[in-house]
C-alpha cells in the first residue's frame, strides 16, 4: 500500500528484487570466544566492493557494547575474518561504549557490485551510538566519518540527535543509510518514539549538502510501521536504499505481534514519497533453520547478474553459555540471491 493510502503503482517490476534462493546458514557468525569484539553475536551487515574486492562492514557484540568490523571476500559466500575498524573510544563524546558503523556511500545502483564512492580520495561512512553499556541502552545519536583506507576512520564532527527530531524519534536513532544523489547526501535512518518499553519503530531520513548541516525534510516519518495486523506493525526499520532503472527502492524489515521480523521493500521516484509493496521479500523460516525468528536488516549487491540479499538471521535455541552470558538465540549473518 501507499504509505500515503493509495494503491501500490504497478509501474515497478519487483523481478530484479526477488531472492527467493536462501543459503540456509550463517555465512558470518559470533566467535563465541569470551573477550573478543564477536564474542556473543554479529549484527548489521553493509556490503559493497573496492578493487574487485567484495567487503563487508557488520558489528559484533560483547555484552558492553557495539564494534564494527571489516570482512573480505571473492564471491559473497566465503568471507575472511573480521578486523575491528570501528572500536570504543573511551574518550569520545558518543562512541565510549558503542561504534557501529553501518554504511558507506556505495554505487547506488542496485545491479552493481556497489563499488565505494570516493570523494577527493575519502570514503564517508556513517555510525550509531548508544550512551551507555549494555544492548542498545540508551537514546542512541548518528554520527558521520571519513577514511582513507576503509580501516581508520575519522569524525566529521556533525551528528543527528533524537531531540532534534519529531515526536515519533525522540526515543532514540538506529541504523543509518547514507547514500550521495544530485551533489546531496541522504542520510535515511529509523528511530524510536520512546526510549524504553513498548515503542514503535519508523524511518526517516535527513539531507546534507556538505556532511556539516543536516536538515530534516519532513518532520514525521516517510515511512511508518503498519497497522494492526500487517507485517511492520511495530516496527519499519533498518532500511537500505538503491537504484533500480527510476526507481528508488528502499529494503526495510518490519516486527510484527508475532514476534517474527521479515523483509519487505517500497518504491519512490524522488527519495521522499514512498509507497509501501506489502510484499515480504525474505520470511523467516521452518522451526529449527538460521533464521526461524528473524530475517531482517537488509544489505544488496548485485553478482554474476542476481541480487544477493544479505540479512540478520536469528533463531531460538536451548540456553548455552559464552563466559559470564547466558544466551537462548543464535544470531549471525545469512543470505539470500536471486
Amino acid at each position: 500500500m501507499d504509505v500515503q493510502g493509495g494503491p501500490m503503482s504497478r509501474a515497478y517490476d519487483a523481478a530484479a528484487i526477488r531472492t527467493p534462493h536462501k543459503a540456509g546458514r550463517l555465512l558470518v557468525e559470533p566467535s563465541r570466544e569470551p573477550g573478543r569484539f564477536d564474542s556473543l553475536f554479529v549484527d548489521c551487515p553493509f556490503v559493497c566492493s573496492d578493487g574487485g574486492e567484495y567487503l563487508m562492514t557488520y558489528v559484533g557484540f560483547d555484552g558492553t557494547g557495539y564494534q564494527t568490523a571489516l570482512s573480505r571476500s571473492r564471491d559473497l559466500v566465503t568471507w575472511s575474518a573480521g578486523e575491528v575498524i570501528l572500536a570504543r573510544d573511551p574518550g569520545h563524546p558518543h562512541r565510549r561504549y558503542n561504534a557501529a558503523l553501518t554504511s558507506i556511500v556505495r554505487d547506488n545502483r542496485l545491479a552493481s557490485p556497489g563499488q565505494v564512492t570516493w570523494l577527493d580520495g575519502r570514503a564517508v561512512g556513517t555510525y550509531h551510538a548508544y550512551p551507555e553499556s549494555g544492548m542498545e541502552v540508551g537514546a542512541a545519536v548518528i554520527g558521520f566519518c571519513v577514511s582513507d583506507d576503509l580501516r581508520t576512520w575519522k569524525d566529521t564532527g556533525s551528528v543527528l540527535r533524537p531531540q532534534d527530531g519529531g515526536a515519533w524519534e525522540r526515543g532514540g536513532l538506529y541504523k543509518s543509510w547514507l547514500l550521495r544523489h544530485d551533489g546531496l547526501y541522504y542520510c535515511f535512518y529509523n528511530a524510536k518514539n520512546r526510549t524504553y518499553d513498548g515503542w514503535r519503530e519508523q524511518i526517516g531520513y535527513a539531507v546534507s549538502a556538505d556532511l556539516e548541516r543536516w536538515e530534516r525534510p519532513d518532520p514525521g516519518p516517510v515511512v511508518p510501521h503498519g497497522g494492526a495486523g500487517e507485517f511492520d506493525e511495530r516496527f519499519a526499520s533498518d532500511p537500505c536504499v538503491l537504484r533500480d532503472g527510476d526507481w528508488w527502492v528502499m529494503f526495510y524489515f518490519g516486527l510484527s505481534f508475532d514476534g517474527h521480523a521479515r523483509e519487505s521493500y517500497a518504491v519512490s521516484r524522488d527519495l521522499r514519497t514512498w509507497r509501501k509493496s506489502g510484499e515480504i521479500l525474505i520470511d523467516v523460516g521452518p522451526p529449527g533453520s538460521a533464521d526461524d525468528t528473524y530475517a531482517h536488516k537488509p544489505a544488496l549487491v548485485s553478482h554474476g547478474g542476481r541480487p544477493h540479499h544479505f540479512y540478520t538471521a536469528v533463531r531460538r535455541c536451548a540456553p548455552y553459555q559464552v563466559g559470564e552470558h547466558a544466551l537462548v538465540e543464535r544470531r549471525g549473518i545469512s543470505m539470500a540471491h536471486g
